[in-house]
């Protein structure tokens, strides 16, 4: 019989929360194994059993951010309006999540200040939340509201689309007071110029 695990979902959830914090507030060159684990008051070996390293948090905060992507695309209910529903998607989810999450967004979304190797070790976790927004392309290409264009590709352009508002929103250069205006007028006039291709 192996050993119980002495740390257990809860307690990886809690060192990722510090990690955020930790991110969010200096930057990914001030987290370390010692921070988090001073962080929430427990012993580095709770975040190497867990983790393994330093490597392995910022692994487990790509996917973090990803897993939580996916959650909030699965919970946002559908409508009988495909195109209004992937708008939604965008605004709702997307954008919150980049509000609400800036350090992982620039971890996960934009791989800022990490290695290619390190994302590469998330691209599942990665791939699994584009799925949900893949279903929610799909649903528009089943009404015939892509135009030519491929499930795939259409999926590309939304993506960017939300990173580049996202990424100008975190830089406060839309509008004051406009932003969720600008997001959701970007998105129906992209996906308004899929209908009419």
């Amino acid at each position: 019989m192996g050993r119980p695990r002495a740390y257990d979902e809860r307690v990886a959830s809690v060192l990722l929360e510090a990690a955020e914090r930790i991110v969010e507030a200096e930057g990914l060159d001030a987290l370390s194994v010692r921070r988090v684990a001073n962080e929430i008051a427990v012993t580095t070996r709770a975040v190497y059993s867990l983790f393994g390293s330093k490597d392995g948090l910022v692994v487990a905060l790509g996917a973090r951010a990803f897993d939580l992507l996916r959650a909030a695309i699965d919970a946002l209910p559908t409508t009988s309006d495909p195109a209004g529903d992937l708008v939604e998607a965008g605004v709702r989810v997307f954008r919150r999540f980049a509000l609400d999450h800036p350090a992982l967004l620039r971890i996960g979304v934009l791989h800022t200040g990490m290695s290619p190797e390190l994302a590469r070790q998330f691209r599942g976790a990665a791939d699994h939340a584009l799925d949900g927004l893949r279903g929610r392309i799909v649903r528009l290409a089943d009404h015939g509201e892509l135009g030519p264009r491929g499930v795939d590709d259409a999926t590309c352009a939304f993506h960017a689309l939300c990173e580049g508002l996202a990424a100008l929103e975190l830089r406060s250069a839309l509008s004051q007071g406009k932003a969720e205006w600008i997001w959701r007028d970007a998105l129906s006039a992209l996906v308004a110029g899929w209908r009419a291709a």
